[in-house]
């Protein structure tokens, strides 16, 4: 190793000996936990992920828990959390580590890129973290890193590799992965920032090329994320105190969650015209007693959407395409739903 491998890792090391934050899954080398902490974190920050990760780990301490629970129970512990593919990639992924690999998961890269959910970020991670083995780890906050470090100008998306793998596995060290590659996330997180990042308190800023030419804070250059605008209708319908969910079809990116009956708005229609118009399509149901409950804002991949939701009657019995129930306020806790409808299921606990 080159000498400016060697102080590029004891830097780094050095740092994170002092900075590093005292999370949860930080505290075991146990691969289960790494990899569920690993898979929530994708697409979701620390700060949201700790409460999950911890009433996860209380509900399924190990693999085997994992496959003996039912598609619902799972869906329902993610709850919240988004990006759902992931619970269902983890669920099928243990149920494969239990039938073929005794319930632990194996130690070598071939067999991990099997599992369901294993792409090349969380097989490294494993491997590096779990069981300290020399694995490149490139996520978001590694990327900037290196970007900046390269001086590599461009949007990451358009940059793709750019050298980055070659790059890290030139200053990775031999031994210790583990650290290694969680100072490098964590250097990304806390320092190396998006935006207004602290290069004054950066232990690799004597060879980074972009603070050099004082490009930190264009690269890498930040792509405007464009948002879909929607508005959606939504129906709180209730009788003798219960109230009516349906369930999503088992293909698409809300697969098998509960939600309340609507859609979304046409043309010019008003929100209650469209929930009319949708209640008639999708249940084959008139509305009656139809009268605003809230509003509420809420963000999905790439959709803003905005959600205009009624208290209503249904005059006749539905006749949804796929599974429903009349459920008590009570039964909310037994049925996941996307963020959008447990937002509605909080204020129906509050209000009604």
């Amino acid at each position: 190793m080159s000498a400016q491998s060697l102080s590029f890792a004891r830097r780094l090391n050095s740092w994170y000996r002092r900075h590093a934050r005292d999370l949860p899954w930080r505290q075991t080398q146990d691969p289960y936990k790494i990899w569920i902490s690993e898979v929530m974190l994708q697409q979701t920050t620390v700060s949201a992920v700790i409460p999950y990760y911890e009433k996860w780990i209380r509900r399924f301490p190990d693999i085997r828990s994992v496959a003996a629970a039912g598609d619902q129970e799972i869906l329902k512990m993610w709850e919240g959390l988004g990006y759902y593919q992931r619970a269902r990639n983890l669920h099928k992924a243990a149920r494969m580590i239990v039938g073929e690999y005794d319930g632990q998961l194996p130690p070598r890269a071939d067999d991990l890129r099997r599992l369901p959910g294993f792409g090349p970020y969380t097989t490294g991670a494993v491997l590096s973290i779990a069981f300290d083995q020399r694995h490149p780890i490139i996520d978001a906050n590694v990327r900037r890193v290196f970007m900046r470090w390269l001086g590599k100008e461009g949007p990451p998306t358009t940059v793709q590799d750019g050298g980055i793998t070659e790059a890290l596995l030139e200053v990775m060290p031999q031994r210790n992965l583990r650290t290694f590659n969680q100072a490098l996330m964590e250097l990304g997180a806390l320092v190396c920032k998006n935006k207004e990042p602290l290069c004054h308190m950066c232990p690799l800023h004597n060879d980074c090329r972009a603070y050099a030419s004082g490009m930190q804070e264009i690269i890498p250059l930040r792509e405007k994320k464009e948002f879909v605008e929607l508005d959606v209708a939504i129906a709180v319908a209730s009788r003798r105190g219960r109230y009516f969910i349906q369930q999503r079809s088992a293909q698409g990116l809300l697969a098998g969650l509960w939600e309340f009956p609507g859609g979304k708005l046409e043309g010019d229609e008003t929100p209650t015209q469209a929930l009319v118009r949708e209640l008639r399509e999708e249940l084959d149901v008139e509305a009656d007693e139809i009268v605003p409950f809230m509003r509420t804002r809420h963000f999905y991949t790439r959709f803003r959407v905005q959600l205009h939701v009624f208290t209503c009657r249904f005059r006749g019995e539905p006749r949804p395409a796929g599974d429903h129930r009349w459920i008590s306020k009570s039964g909310f806790k037994d049925y996941p739903m996307p963020s959008g409808s447990a937002k509605i299921v909080d204020k129906i606990l509050k209000q009604c």
